[in-house]
């Protein structure tokens, strides 16, 4: 994005949550534990950025070069609370959008999060929803997205995996406008290789592996104020091909400083997709 644009966007000041360099991998636990038990390995601290909204340059945003974009999408889905629409309905308008898009030549939507934000709770509380992620996170690595595709796919993967193939999380609110707990996403291009650090998800199982996400200066934040339950944001989170287009899209929910008393608990869906591209 150029430099003398992103300087006359809206902003915030706001803080967004990274990981602190330490020794040995990371990891994190991803299921009740018992009393006593520290869920992860990781430190986290928070750094004050600057956070531009992308409303006035919308259109000029694109997958392959910032890695995220802003698109209005409505959907014939009106409770986004009810399993069985959004596996017959909403991953098909998913998938519909994402090779219009794209370009793709096969799409396949493999899980879908709802999350609504609830003061106080902890995530992955039992009977409690999903809660916004508040640290710096990729959500998946050079290791872990192929994985993904043999996992889900079986005998089909090795063939697939010779292809260019992206995973595209697409995120949209389920009741707009979005003021509390918006979501924060990163210009792919201003992120370093050395700034992702791998993770290990443990469940109870299998394993996982994620990207947290050290501080640096250079990084350039963006969000879009007020998203509109119509509106979704496409995030890349990792692109096959190394050779200069964006792979990686660090994205964290975050507290606007903006946000009026009163306003509503964020609540969001976010569908995690295979996009292969070619024939």
């Amino acid at each position: 994005m150029n430099t003398s644009v992103m300087g006359e966007l809206p902003r915030v000041e706001a803080a967004l949550r990274y990981i602190e360099p330490m020794s040995g991998k990371p990891r994190s636990l991803q299921y009740v534990l018992p009393p006593g038990v520290l869920p992860t390995t990781a430190l986290y601290q928070d750094h004050m950025v600057t956070i531009r909204d992308v409303r006035p340059v919308a259109s000029a945003l694109s997958l392959e070069r910032e890695g995220f974009q802003l698109v209005t999408a409505a959907s014939s889905v009106r409770d986004f609370y009810d399993e069985e629409a959004i596996r017959a309905r909403y991953y098909g308008e998913a998938v519909s959008l994402l090779e219009e898009l794209t370009g793709a030549s096969r799409v396949v939507v493999f899980d879908h999060t709802i999350r609504r934000r609830i003061p106080g709770a902890t995530d992955r509380t039992t009977g409690i929803p999903r809660q916004p992620v508040p640290r710096v996170h990729n959500d998946y690595t050079v290791k872990s997205a192929p994985q993904r595709v043999r996992d889900l796919l079986g005998e089909e993967a090795n063939d697939l995996l010779r292809r260019r193939f992206s995973v595209i999380n697409i995120w949209r609110p389920i009741r707009g406008p979005i003021q509390d707990a918006p979501l924060a996403v990163a210009d792919a291009q201003s992120v370093e290789s050395d700034d992702l650090v791998a993770t290990d998800l443990i469940y109870p199982d299998r394993t996982g592996e994620i990207y947290y996400v050290k501080f640096n200066p250079s990084h350039r934040w963006f969000y879009a104020s007020a998203m509109r339950q119509d509106e979704v944001m496409l995030i890349k989170c990792f692109d096959s091909v190394d050779d200069g287009r964006a792979r990686f899209v660090p994205h964290s929910a975050f507290v606007d400083p903006t946000t009026p008393a009163g306003a509503l608990p964020r609540e969001s869906i976010e569908l995690r997709t295979l996009v292969f591209y070619g024939e």
